[in-house]
């Protein structure tokens, strides 16, 4: 938040608080999508729902310039104590809504908040190619599911970050430590992989790195790494696709699955 020490009026709309957020889908989601289609380059986007509902004119921008659109949820809640009727119903809500915004379904899906019993609800739904909601590795990897049947399915996870993200420009991390906080990062797994593959993914938010000041860091970083050879700046679905094809699930077992009944 731009608002130093902010706090939630309990049971109240916080309308400061609002409109920072109204930013990023008036001004910043464009300045980011402008400045990606300037470098000739693609992203994932997490777009949540109900957001894409209410800005139509941003599913086709994205589709246009070659965006994932993934899902990012239908609304941006806690879902720890959510029941699994209701998470079941918003997944498939947020899939509608990125049917009418972009015309295809996401193949991916971050739901942000998740709780134990969001993954086996992507599986049970059958649709995801892949999903992020893991900080574990560097790397995908693969997770299996059991069902009551004792019918296993394979799911491949691609991890996503909070330490390469904007949300640290609350932090302090403004501008050029942005930028060489991503340097870093990046370096150190470029050398890596050298000789293991590695991933490095930058999350990024409409309503903070939208800003002027802020951009020009993100500006900055890709310049960078667009100077090294081997490097490969795609979506997250061009991700999965190639695990899927190179590094395809091994034949599981019982043993190394995990059990979910509703599969």
């Amino acid at each position: 938040s731009e608002i130093v020490g902010c706090a939630p009026y309990p049971e109240q709309r916080h309308m400061n608080m609002e409109t920072l957020y109204e930013y990023g889908s008036r001004a910043g989601f464009w300045r980011i999508l402008n400045l990606f289609k300037s470098k000739n380059l693609c992203a994932t986007v997490y777009a949540v729902g109900r957001a894409i509902e209410l800005n139509p004119r941003a599913g086709p921008a994205m589709v246009d310039a070659g965006f994932e659109v993934a899902s990012h949820g239908y609304r941006w809640i806690d879902y720890q104590n959510v029941d699994c009727v209701t998470e079941r119903t918003h997944i498939q809500k947020a899939i509608e809504a990125n049917v009418k915004a972009t015309g295809s379904r996401p193949v991916g899906i971050y739901q942000g908040k998740p709780n134990k019993n969001t993954r086996s609800l992507i599986v049970e739904e059958g649709g995801f190619l892949y999903d992020s909601d893991s900080y574990s590795d560097d790397l995908p990897y693969w997770t299996y599911w059991c069902n009551a049947e004792g019918e296993i399915r394979s799911h491949l996870v691609i991890p996503y970050t909070l330490d390469c993200n904007d949300m640290r420009f609350a932090q302090g991390l403004e501008c050029d430590r942005f930028f060489a906080y991503l340097k870093d990062a990046f370096d150190t797994l470029y050398q890596e992989g050298l000789t293991h593959p590695k991933m490095m993914t930058v999350g990024l938010h409409c309503r903070i790195v939208g800003r002027p000041a802020r951009i020009a860091a993100l500006g900055r970083f890709l310049d960078y790494v667009k100077n090294f050879q081997d490097v490969w700046i795609c979506t997250r679905e061009q991700i999965a696709n190639h695990w899927h094809k190179n590094h395809p699930a091994s034949p599981p077992s019982l043993k190394d699955a995990h059990v979910a009944s509703n599969l």
